[in-house]
């Protein structure tokens, strides 16, 4: 399964496509990337993107759906970036791989850590709370 976020959809969607969650401005578009009729699709948009390398653009694939890509600014996405990892954090099957002593150089606080960074650097005029 692989994910898009759109800001506005088609009426009507292919079988491969679903909405997943939609709130004012944006709507999670869930698609079964296995689905035959999705890889003929890919295969009849593939193209050179840059010498030697094929693939698909994801504006060719959104305009084929009727779908305009939201494009959020880095601090609503770093925000999301927090929610995500928060729930990884908290998720039962991550506590268990810690249980099971999965001990990564970097981990879940280092993560947040950077992106707290970040949300920093993206409000100059607020100061760091210790």
């Amino acid at each position: 399964m692989m994910k898009l976020y759109a800001k506005t959809i088609a009426q009507t969607l292919p079988d491969w496509a679903t909405v997943v969650t939609k709130s004012a401005d944006l709507f999670e578009v869930e698609i079964n990337d296995e689905h035959p009729n999705f890889q003929s699709l890919l295969e009849e948009l593939e193209t050179e993107i840059e010498p030697g390398t094929f693939g698909v653009k994801a504006e060719d694939l959104c305009s084929r759906l009727g779908i305009e890509m939201s494009n959020p600014n880095l601090h609503q996405l770093v925000e999301q970036a927090q929610t995500l990892i928060s729930l990884i954090a908290t998720h039962p099957d991550y506590k268990q791989l810690l249980e099971l002593g999965y001990q990564p150089d970097l981990n879940i606080a280092d993560a947040q850590t950077a992106l707290t960074y970040l949300q920093w650097e993206l409000e100059p005029n607020q100061e760091p709370s210790t």
